[in-house]
């Protein structure tokens, strides 16, 4: 049985929980994590998931970490990579959506009307990505026959998450970025640190934690090579774009906007969709569970959080930690939610 804690008004804290590294090891829960969630349910004290992570909706994730976990999340409790994309919809027309397949129907979710993958401009023409490891197969069931691909414009392009086939996806990245007005088959003369159209990506990590026993590269290795191949094009100047997700300012805003309303649901218990007034933040102390120093820690300290580093992801009890100063280190996410309810409430 757990302890049941309570609030008070002059004590009102909330939780953000990184997913990989925290909760999950690739599909399989770190232990402790679903007791930590179901204790913080059982307390009634609000916490959301704010992930690097993404390539689906935030209602499809939410599902499999619910079921995965054993403990029921709301999809108004997670801030995906590209969650913040959705402010984007009435600026941009025609995007390129970049990653994984699943995010044309992400995209199309959030309301975007003309949405790209990269895997549609490899079919309309194999010779632009000469160096691409997709089947037939596979390209026959990821794209989309685009019928003006070449007669409209491109407005932006939107990296959702780490694409797989990086040779090809890079080569088209950098067509788009470096065309004439953003039109496909074309190339600008001008050199500038402005590229052709908009570029944002969704997260700027350079490892991550997954099954393996050492870190990956993340979006933010992909993101470097974007740059490379940019400046060697363009006499070394540096590629204008736009980041988001931890440690971004944005990201942070947008998900304590999300904590914020989730909050006020519980204290109402209604399921209804609501949106609470910008004010002042309601709560004395917001804890960020992560284990990235260079994204979850960095980003909380910089936004005035305080944070908890965990054992059981990225961060390595040898690696310095020159540039931000977590509010604790501990084993794993449930001792860091224990510490802190023992220590506030």
């Amino acid at each position: 049985m757990f302890r049941r804690f309570r609030q008070t008004s002059s004590r009102q804290i909330g939780f953000a929980f990184d997913i990989d590294g925290v909760l999950l090891r690739g599909k399989t829960p770190i232990p402790g994590a679903s007791d930590a969630l179901k204790l913080l349910t059982k307390s009634k004290i609000p916490y959301i998931l704010l992930t690097n992570g993404g390539g689906t909706t935030e209602r499809e994730r939410v599902q499999f970490i619910s079921k995965t976990l054993n403990t029921e999340i709301s999809p108004e409790q997670i801030v995906l990579s590209h969650s913040p994309y959705k402010g984007l919809v009435n600026k941009f027309e025609r995007i390129l959506a970049v990653g994984t397949p699943s995010v044309r129907h992400v995209a199309e979710r959030y309301g975007f009307k003309d949405v790209i993958h990269q895997t549609d401009i490899i079919r309309y023409n194999r010779s632009i990505t000469p160096f691409s490891g997709l089947s037939d197969a596979q390209l026959n069931e990821y794209s989309r026959e685009i019928s003006n691909l070449d007669s409209k414009k491109f407005d932006a392009v939107l990296v959702f998450n780490d694409p797989h086939d990086w040779a090809a996806d890079l080569q088209i990245i950098s067509d788009i970025i470096n065309s004439e007005n953003g039109m496909l088959n074309t190339l600008r003369i001008e050199k500038s640190g402005t590229p052709s159209v908009p570029i944002f990506f969704s997260n700027q990590d350079l490892l991550w934690a997954n099954p393996y026993s050492l870190n990956r590269f993340g979006q933010g290795a992909f993101r470097q090579l974007v740059h490379k191949l940019y400046a060697e094009m363009n006499d070394q100047k540096t590629l204008e774009d736009t980041t988001i997700g931890k440690p971004t300012k944005f990201t942070y805003d947008f998900a304590h906007d999300v904590l914020v309303n989730w909050r006020h649901k519980l204290l109402l218990s209604t399921r209804e969709p609501i949106k609470v007034a910008q004010g002042p933040s309601p709560f004395n102390k917001v804890f960020m569970v992560g284990d990235n120093p260079a994204s979850d820690i960095i980003g909380a300290q910089n936004y005035g959080w305080d944070s908890c580093l965990v054992k059981t992801g990225v961060y390595r009890e040898s690696d310095e930690l020159t540039y931000c100063k977590p509010t604790m280190i501990v084993d794993d996410v449930f001792h860091a939610v224990t510490k802190v309810l023992e220590e506030n409430l």
